[in-house]
């Protein structure tokens, strides 16, 4: 009896399946397709290089003098205007001292010609003095003023010496290495700083010299950064120099990207793709819709419409260029055929499909 029901239920399970099996193979295969299209042909030029900063200074002092303080260290971050170094301003310091007391005492005494020279002047047309007296007095007045411009000079100059005792950050920007210590003595022209700007940050490629006449200002690169080849970003090209290195021929592309990069540091290596129109038109279709085999063989599922039903072909296809996730398609596939581009990994030749456009 109980072998009855078993063979009853199982037989009840198939019959409440069977419906539901049936609505999902008429409902075809969910697969996306797109259109096979006619376009311009662009060949990928891969480069290498590396994030440069717009900005790169070794910072050096300008007079000489014995380091007494180190305001930052490798690795701070410092605006512009920030005191980052301090020599030994003392004498400087009574030397300024003394030009502004001499430039004093040339105001004094330029102050007290000309208050001469005016009483003098009211006297004149009295006959009260006489005229030479009158004219030493001017002639007194003009030693007096040259007297003060060079004693301001002087000030001038001595106040500027004394600021060179301080060494002040140029730009803003990233301290990479110091290469001093309290207590050294330094020469102007001394290497201290190297100070990196951390803005504007932009790519440089050595590209082959060949390609020097077919790439311009405003052409799009794509790059990817340091070991990262996942996340890929965009950016145009500023500047292509028109001079070759001799050595390894090649000439330099700078691209800046197109918005700005959180992980973006100077020195980090990148790879870039620049595509190079061709002048050729050809068939065109996403690199999805192509699956290659270890044979050599490379295929697209082609969507056609048969007795009624939407049904997906396996067809065998030549592959040409690779650009911008496009693949040209040499031999085998014509222009407004539909292909597979998403759903193709399990087909079966002749599978009815339900099909999604994709843009």
């Amino acid at each position: 009896y109980m072998h009855y029901v078993l063979m009853a239920r199982r037989l009840l399970m198939v019959v409440t399946l069977l419906p539901a099996l049936c609505l999902a193979q008429a409902a075809g295969a969910p697969v996306a397709v797109t259109e096979a299209v006619e376009g311009d042909l662009a060949r990928v030029l891969s480069l290498t290089g590396s994030v440069t900063a717009s900005q790169d200074a070794q910072l050096s002092v300008a007079t000489s003098g014995l380091v007494t303080r180190l305001l930052v260290d490798a690795g701070d971050r410092v605006e512009s205007g920030d005191l980052l170094l301090e020599l030994d301003s003392e004498m400087a310091d009574y030397q300024y001292q003394a030009a502004q007391a001499s430039q004093q005492q040339a105001q004094r005494a330029l102050t007290d010609a000309r208050r001469r020279l005016e009483e003098a002047q009211r006297l004149a047309p009295q006959q009260s003095i006489a005229q030479t007296v009158v004219k030493d007095i001017q002639a007194e007045v003009a030693e007096d003023e040259s007297a003060l411009q060079q004693a301001a000079a002087e000030t001038g100059y001595r106040r500027a010496l004394l600021e060179r005792h301080r060494l002040r950050a140029p730009f803003t920007g990233v301290i990479s290495h110091r290469s001093v210590d309290l207590g050294e003595w330094l020469a102007p022209g001394s290497p201290v700083f190297g100070l990196v700007s951390t803005e504007g940050m932009r790519v440089d490629f050595q590209v082959p010299e060949d390609y020097l006449g077919q790439v311009a200002a405003g052409d799009a690169v794509s790059f990817t950064l340091g070991a990262d080849r996942t996340r890929r970003y965009s950016g145009k090209i500023i500047t292509a120099v028109p001079v070759t290195d001799p050595a390894v021929r090649t000439f330099l592309l700078r691209v800046v990207p197109d918005k700005a990069l959180a992980g973006m540091l100077p020195g980090m290596s990148a790879r870039g793709q620049l595509a190079l129109a061709t002048g050729r038109r050809g068939i065109i279709v996403p690199r999805d819709a192509l699956l290659r085999y270890s044979d050599g063989r490379i295929i697209v599922w082609v969507i056609t419409e048969q007795d009624g039903r939407t049904i997906a072909s396996e067809r065998r296809v030549s592959a040409g260029l690779n650009f911008d996730g496009q693949v040209e398609i040499v031999e085998g596939l014509s222009a407004g055929e539909l292909v597979v581009v998403k759903g193709n990994e399990s087909l079966r030749s002749g599978q009815v499909v339900a099909v999604q456009r994709e843009d």
